[in-house]
């Protein structure tokens, strides 16, 4: 199993930017209903997590994210979104998708995002 992450760049505090992510080799009944995720690691802290949902699409935010970032999913392409609004400086960081339930987990390499003031 393959995550593909892209989309980061570098732009001003207020800018957008939309992160994509791809998944492949993942047969279709076990993607279909897995949670996929969308986590982020600023310089020197831990990862953590932005937004996830669910197959059926109910969503979870952290809070500072609420409100700005908006997380989507496309099944027929295998593919996540997350929509990032009103960036902040503090948004900045390496920004990694992930698919799993509780019996798997699979991470993609990270998409950089860095925020200016």
């Amino acid at each position: 199993v393959q995550l593909q992450a892209s989309g980061g760049g570098s732009v001003q505090a207020g800018g957008s930017l939309k992160l994509s992510c791809v998944t492949s080799g993942m047969i279709w009944s076990t993607f279909r209903f897995s949670r996929m995720g969308w986590y982020r690691q600023a310089p020197g802290k831990q990862r953590e997590m932005v937004a996830d949902i669910t197959s059926d699409g109910d969503t979870t935010y952290q809070d500072a994210v609420k409100g700005r970032f908006t997380i989507s999913r496309d099944n027929a392409k295998r593919k996540m979104y997350l929509q990032m609004n009103r960036l902040d400086p503090e948004d900045t960081g390496v920004y990694y998708c992930n698919i799993g339930t509780g019996s798997y987990s699979y991470w993609g390499e990270g998409t950089l995002v860095t925020v200016s003031s």
